[in-house]
């Protein structure tokens, strides 16, 4: 290269799947067929009646102009109605709600609107290693707080308590979590945030995953008495709508937070496709029933990824929801070394898990598994461990 890079990427590596991928889409152009359970990326399609408001908009030629960097009316009006129909939560369309091109650009709207050069951000360990690396790359400090099996995967407020506060800006939460499926739990929340108004901090909520095999009633955390005040939310029509690749998710909560995060947005884009949002707005309308045939091919697919842990001798809680397994070996020597077990499932399988530590230190020797895999394959991998 011509010039160095920056200095700001010398902590930052490559994103995991980046490389690994790689790797595997060289092994099946020489003819290997790889059953990868490596990412959530939803492989159904969406809603026929979306990709049909998707066409006409698309057919329209007064369509394709720059649109306004909040949205369009319409999708902020819906995305208004999914919170007060799904969680509960009433939010002014005009100014509490952000369109966003993924929940992913929402994580580096706030970081670059409330989080200055060594200024300090609370991320979960284990959790999305986006929290990190955009923290790193603008400058800001990591300090981990753990999520471990003996807690349930929740926050230790005992841990919590200890830290000094004074620098700490953000603390990034997720539930239900990614990557070990626990639920959403009221009791957390209030927890949370009664401490985020005690020592003054943002807390984010990253919440993809509550319409995807939940038991229970979808949870938001603004729906905490007094979380406007010290909590933003993001959401997505990634999982929930089989959507990713569109890039459709939102930005909730008051609206000076919210106003903030636009100030940083409108100077790094130029608005989303019309028909991406239109198109969203009718996602944001399909009812219950949609929801419920989407979850019963998930859940079809967890029963073939249990069977193929169980097979492999593997332990996990039956209770996860989202679209992924978390799992442990039983066998020691395998949980003291889980990236050799990925990488000989791969070589003499053709078979590739994710290894936890990607998403912290407390992932090691733990294993997750994408549902975003057909079911027909999920059985073709069961009978290779035969």
């Amino acid at each position: 290269m011509i010039i160095p890079l920056a200095n700001r990427l010398g902590g930052v590596k490559p994103y995991y799947f980046v490389e690994k991928l790689n790797e595997i889409r060289a092994m099946i152009a020489d003819g290997k067929d790889v059953i990868s359970f490596a990412i959530g990326s939803p492989d159904m399609t969406p809603d026929s009646k979306v990709v049909s408001r998707l066409s006409e908009t698309a057919g329209d030629a007064s369509q394709h102009g720059y649109q306004a960097y909040q949205g369009l009316p319409e999708l902020r009006e819906a995305m208004s109605t999914y919170y007060k129909n799904v969680y509960k939560v009433d939010l002014d369309p005009a100014n509490e709600i952000l369109p966003l091109m993924g929940s992913k650009e929402g994580v580096l709207h706030l970081t670059l609107a409330f989080v200055n050069p060594g200024d300090k951000v609370l991320v979960p360990n284990p959790g999305y290693p986006t929290y990190t690396s955009l923290t790193r790359l603008l400058g800001g400090d990591i300090v981990y707080y753990d999520l471990k099996p003996e807690n349930n995967w929740y926050p230790d407020f005992d841990q919590l308590d200890q830290f000094d506060f004074s620098d700490i800006k953000i603390l990034w939460v997720n539930y239900p979590h990614m990557p070990t499926g626990t639920p959403a739990k009221r009791e957390v929340f209030e927890r949370l945030v009664a401490l985020a108004k005690d020592k003054g901090f943002l807390i984010v909520h990253d919440n993809p995953y509550s319409r995807v095999l939940n038991q229970k009633q979808p949870m938001s955390i603004l729906e905490v008495e007094g979380a406007r005040d010290v909590c933003i939310e993001l959401n997505s029509l990634s999982k929930s709508h089989n959507m990713a690749g569109w890039r459709v998710g939102m930005m909730v909560g008051q609206s000076e937070y919210v106003k903030t995060a636009l100030r940083v947005k409108s100077n790094i884009d130029s608005g989303m496709f019309a028909g991406l949002q239109t198109a969203a707005a009718s996602a944001l309308a399909l009812d219950d029933q949609w929801h419920d045939l989407r979850n019963e091919q998930y859940e079809n697919r967890r029963k073939w990824a249990f069977q193929i842990l169980d097979k492999l001798g593997f332990e996990y809680d039956l209770k996860q929801e989202g679209m992924f397994v978390w799992a442990k070996p039983i066998d020691q020597d395998i949980q003291k070394d889980i990236p050799g077990f990925v990488d000989r499932l791969l070589r003499e399988k053709n078979i590739f898990f994710t290894p936890g530590m990607i998403f912290g230190s407390n992932g090691e020797g733990y294993v997750r598994l994408s549902l975003c895999v057909p079911a027909i394959r999920m059985e073709e991998a069961f009978k290779r461990l035969q």
